[in-house]
């Protein structure tokens, strides 16, 4: 089995329920869309057979990707954690020290990552510069857009 896949308990129960959604909606639905397909005849220039064939592999690789995530979870609780230094599960205010904009991360699971929603990994270059530091304290970010600077104005455990 390979290494543990860390995530917040949201993180585990969103997936659970993909899975689960996966499994009862898409995959029948998509089993629905074939034997339509075949019904057409001619399978060999029938696009919709191709095309839901594609789905299925496509719906069988998710819940394979789903059930190998699940299997190496290792949910860890974050909420009520001390505010002292980042860890995983923290949000994180920071301020941009050239721009001075302020953002918001949260630092996730892979699974669970969305940077639109200011969800990053923990294996992102931002957190992993991010960890054990404390407020007030400023980081160097190799980021593949260039050098980013950072200060650390607010950590919280949701």
């Amino acid at each position: 089995m390979s290494e543990r896949a860390p995530m917040t308990q949201n993180g585990y129960v969103a997936l659970k329920a993909e899975l689960q959604r996966l499994k009862t909606v898409e995959r029948p639905k998509n089993v629905r869309e074939i034997e339509e397909a075949i019904a057409h005849g001619d399978l060999s220039e029938n696009a919709e057979y191709h095309a839901a064939k594609e789905r299925q592999a496509h719906i069988a690789g998710r819940i394979a990707a789903a059930e190998d995530m699940l299997a190496r979870a290792q949910v860890l609780e974050t909420s009520g954690q001390s505010p002292d230094r980042i860890r995983f599960g923290a949000t994180v205010a920071l301020a941009d020290i050239d721009s001075e904009e302020e953002i918001s991360y949260r630092i996730v699971g892979e699974y669970e990552s969305d940077p639109q929603k200011g969800m990053i990994s923990i294996t992102s270059p931002v957190a992993r510069a991010l960890m054990n530091k404390q407020v007030g304290d400023e980081v160097v970010v190799q980021a593949p857009k260039g050098t980013r600077e950072f200060e650390i104005l607010a950590i919280r455990f949701d």
